[in-house]
């Protein structure tokens, strides 16, 4: 049905100048990466601008070796790119994860060659991009060349993700397996978080959660409650629990009615075995499962996501610390805006009080040079493992006072005389 031809072979396709987008997460397609690296080792390329979402396993390209050769300009920083962008090596596109094919779309970022990763293609020649649609087939449509590795590992994920093989130019074969995401156990920190956003979240909601030991704390205190959904912009195994138990039955969605929607996954095979020809799941396009507009057609839809510091106004913080640049403003906005519009949906932004390192994270002023992600506009929910308070609405007084009553008790004070002085004496006289 296809002739396959090598990585090396394959790349070649690749010109300086050209903008490649790569498959991401754990469905990198590690094969051609190599391959393009070697290529820029040789000296036969330069000024090749690489774009994706946060990538599992290795990232050459954004090396310090290769400046001059690849140009790292992702949607979201990886552990694996972290260190050279805060160097300078490599770069950040500030976008909200929904707009990130929409960028390809309308021209305001090029594509050249689409590097993906696909299943083998069934009798009719369907292929499926599996565990990883995101921003693939915006790319795809506006590149020059599509280059796919077929590797019998990726599942068959239904939805957008299928598409047929007349669309790729040329075909590499590499058989390794997906790389696998095993969170930690959460602690009791997490679970005292998940436990007070689970009581914020009501029979038949419809929930989406970020990636981490936290939204597994919350999942894992959900199996009591019923007709839950799930559109998201990823999920992994805690999901899978409530599924078997009957929990998550998306029977109360107002779009995609008993169907699990995503974009990405990142999790154990267990996860990706799940989605393989399963039909009650699509992995759908970026641009259409972080729709604030489609996300607000779900009733009691109820996004949790988290962040790295909040001011007392309520200013987010979520994807820098100070002016480095940690990780990106993912699908924070897109849900956080999308649940507020829904009717019964709540926003949520949860996080630890307390950094490991015993730093507050509730802070009288954002640290100078801080991204703000969610901004005290769009704030609702706010979630620590002291409590869960409602910002909505509020004054920036009562907001004060509502964030210092679920801050660590040891900065309470600090936060209290911080706010004396930010608004006066009148401040003393504020309730909750």
């Amino acid at each position: 049905m296809y002739t396959p031809i090598s990585a090396e072979e394959a790349v070649k396709a690749i010109k300086s100048g050209d903008h490649v987008h790569l498959s991401a997460i754990g469905n990198a397609p590690q094969v051609l990466i190599k391959a393009m690296c070697d290529r820029g080792r040789a000296g036969e390329l330069k000024n090749v601008h690489v774009h994706h979402f946060h990538t599992e396993g290795a990232a050459p390209y954004a090396d310090p070796e290769f400046e001059g050769i690849f140009q790292h300009d992702a949607f979201f920083v990886g552990a694996n790119t972290r260190k050279s962008v805060q160097a300078g090596y490599a770069d950040y596109i500030p976008v909200f994860l929904g707009e990130a094919a929409k960028l390809y779309r309308v021209g305001a970022l090029p594509c050249d060659v689409a590097l993906i990763q696909v299943c083998p293609p069934d009798e009719n020649g369907y292929v499926s991009l599996g565990t990883s649609v995101d921003a693939a087939l915006a790319a795809m449509e506006k590149a020059r060349v599509v280059i796919a590795v077929v590797n019998k590992y990726v599942p068959r994920a239904l939805g957008d993700a299928t598409f047929h093989m007349s669309r790729i130019h040329y075909f590499v074969e590499d058989d390794r397996p997906l790389i696998e995401k095993f969170y930690e156990e959460p602690n009791e920190i997490d679970l005292a978080i998940g436990k007070n956003c689970a009581e914020l979240i009501e029979d038949g909601a419809c929930l989406q959660m970020g990636i981490g030991s936290l939204p597994n704390a919350t999942l894992a205190c959900l199996g009591n409650h019923k007709n839950l959904g799930i559109h998201t912009e990823m999920f992994a195994d805690g999901v899978l629990n409530l599924v078997e138990k009957g929990v998550i039955t998306g029977a109360n969605k107002g779009v995609d009615k008993g169907k699990i929607v995503s974009t990405f996954l990142l999790g154990s095979n267990k996860v990706y075995n799940f989605v393989d020809n399963n039909p009650d799941v699509l992995m759908m396009d970026v641009q259409y499962t972080n729709d604030p507009f489609i996300i607000a057609q779900q009733p009691k839809m109820t996004a949790i996501n988290s962040a790295i510091e909040i001011d007392l106004t309520g200013q987010v913080c979520a994807d820098s610390i100070g002016t480095r640049q940690f990780s990106g403003a993912g699908g924070q906005i897109d849900f956080i805006y999308g649940a507020s519009r829904s009717e019964g949906g709540k926003a949520i932004i949860a996080m630890p009080a307390m950094t490991k390192k015993g730093i507050s994270k509730i802070v009288p002023t954002l640290t100078p040079g801080a991204s703000v992600v969610t901004t005290r506009f769009h704030i609702h929910w706010f979630v620590t493992e002291y409590g869960a308070v409602n910002l909505y609405g509020k004054t920036m007084q009562e907001r004060a006072k509502l964030l210092t009553s679920v801050a660590h008790p040891s900065v309470r004070e600090d936060l209290e005389k911080a706010a004396f002085e930010r608004f006066g004496s009148h401040y003393r006289f504020v309730t909750k």
